[in-house]
């Protein structure tokens, strides 16, 4: 449709129907519209009693007129239902979560994604995704009822043992507590859960008249009164903000920063999906066995099922390494425990995954203007901890948390300048808890490969003074990285809390 051009602006003198003697003043303002099929004449008439919009479609080789007419009342009414509208590149777990976070609180959303049937994640027969208390916390406070439906799907590992262990021995070298934390600060505990069915949850709430599929943001430009998002065939969508959740190779993140090498961390992973449940399962939720350049995490996910992942420092893909990945694997890790010899052994080949394991350096400033990034596309982390998709949560709760400030105004009345501040706010709150689990990844990466003997040849150890410190330190270290975004939420609630108690004291004194 043609931008609407503006003919006239005419004042006329009218004589009130009843009340000749005085006559009225009213305006009448027109614009024509010429689309393929008809030109459209609209024209707002203002009288100081009666208002109405009157709108003429003369329609094109036709001779009939249809004339439509609404009261001024009613086109100021819809004008002020206009509501805030965020955009969204990517439908991964980070954007259907901030979507159904942003339908909740009133907001228009409308989210774009290219394939909804390639999950990201661990390939074709999607691995399970860890979310930390923290995540389930935030996600208790933006759906209630759809965090009940992710814990009841979902296999709890945090009530377990888990941590590090010797790759050749299968000693414990520390034990990583995650039940703990989550009892001291009121969380839910850390649990895993399918990627497929944490996304059919997620859109099933959000609703497939939001999500729309086979869509992907390939250009954005932005003016001080909109953004615009164009898709990759040529359909274009206008909102007040857009928000960059598509990933570790984000386009919306090309856009804002320009092309930005990814950082190849040295290792490949493959992964694993096994039928089989280990004796061992009821007390144990995952492991990490380590190695010399290499080590593997096991985890239980429900529904007898083990997840396993391999890491070896080798060179990217494209190194012509052509033998099976069982075969490899079986070389790799063949004298190591049985616990990990065992989940190979069972696992068949065709269920077995590899991908090169990637990062980027951390940046300072996620967007700009009205557009910002989040989860991987602003963060992106290596995989060994499990944390890329509770970050992610993380960021849909801080920064939905902070348009609510907008949302409180009039629509018309929020600037520019509204929207960068919260933007801004949202990037501030959530960057030192990123930046430190970035740094965290990376140097867990480096340690754990580079675990080596000690003591002897065949086994692999820890000095006595590195694991008691990992002990001591891990226990401020994770209440810190299992509470997160979800404990900083109950301080406010507390906050408030005590704000109210307050006003009522003050309230009881003054009777």
């Amino acid at each position: 449709m043609a931008s609407p051009q503006c003919l006239t602006r005419t004042s006329y003198h009218h004589l009130d129907q009843t009340n000749n003697l005085s006559p009225k003043v009213f305006s009448i303002s027109c614009s024509i519209i010429n689309t393929k099929k008809n030109s459209i004449i609209s024209s707002t008439c203002r009288n100081p009693k009666r208002t109405r919009r009157y709108e003429v479609i003369a329609k094109n080789n036709s001779s009939s007129t249809e004339i439509k007419h609404e009261t001024y009342e009613g086109v100021e009414k819809k004008k002020k239902e206009r509501r805030f509208r965020i955009l969204i590149a990517g439908g991964g777990i980070g954007g259907l979560v901030l979507a159904l976070a942003a339908k909740e609180r009133g907001f228009e959303v409308m989210v774009f994604e290219k394939n909804l049937s390639a999950i990201r994640g661990e390939g074709r027969y999607r691995g399970p995704i860890q979310l930390m208390s923290s995540a389930l916390g935030v996600l208790m406070d933006i759906h209630k009822g759809v965090a009940e439906q992710v814990m009841n799907a979902g296999c709890v590992t945090g009530d377990r043992m888990n941590g590090l262990v010797d790759g050749v021995s299968g000693d414990w070298l520390a034990k990583i507590d995650l039940l703990a934390p989550a009892i001291k600060k009121g969380l839910p505990v850390t649990l895993v859960i399918s990627r497929t069915t944490l996304q059919e949850i997620l859109l099933k709430a959000v609703g497939n008249h939001i999500v729309f599929n086979n869509s992907k943001v390939v250009e954005i430009s932005q003016d001080p009164h909109k953004v615009v998002a164009t898709l990759d065939d040529g359909r274009q969508f206008e909102g007040d903000i857009l928000v960059g959740a598509d990933g570790i190779w984000s386009e919306v993140r090309k856009k804002l920063f320009g092309t930005q090498e990814a950082s190849y961390s040295g290792y490949t992973c493959y992964s694993g999906l096994v039928d089989y449940v280990p004796s061992y399962t009821n007390s144990i939720g995952y492991r990490v066995f380590l190695g010399r350049n290499q080590y593997f995490v096991a985890s239980d996910v429900g529904n007898g099922k083990m997840q396993w992942y391999a890491f070896h420092k080798e060179p990217q893909i494209g190194s012509g390494n052509l033998e099976g990945k069982k075969v490899r694997l079986t070389k790799l890790f063949g004298s190591w425990c049985s616990d990990v010899t065992t989940l190979i052994a069972k696992t068949r080949e065709e269920m077995i995954l590899r991908r090169d394991i990637y990062d980027r350096d951390m940046i300072y400033s996620w967007g700009k203007g009205r557009v910002t990034l989040l989860g991987d596309a602003a963060h992106p982390l290596q995989p060994n901890l499990g944390l890329g998709g509770c970050l992610a949560i993380e960021d849909c709760h801080r920064l939905i948390h902070e348009l609510e400030s907008i949302k409180k105004s009039e629509y018309n009345a929020i600037k520019l300048i509204d929207i960068t501040s919260v933007l801004k706010r949202y990037e501030q709150k959530r960057m030192l808890r990123t930046m430190i689990t970035h740094g965290v990844t990376r140097m867990a990466s480096k340690s754990l490969s580079g675990y080596q003997s000690f003591t002897s040849l065949s086994a692999f150890r820890l000095p006595v003074q590195v694991s008691e410190f990992l002990q001591m330190v891990s226990s401020y270290f994770l209440t810190w990285l299992v509470a997160g975004e979800a404990d900083m939420l109950k301080k406010q609630d507390q906050q408030i809390e005590g704000k109210k108690h307050k006003v009522l004291l003050q309230y009881n004194r003054k009777r």
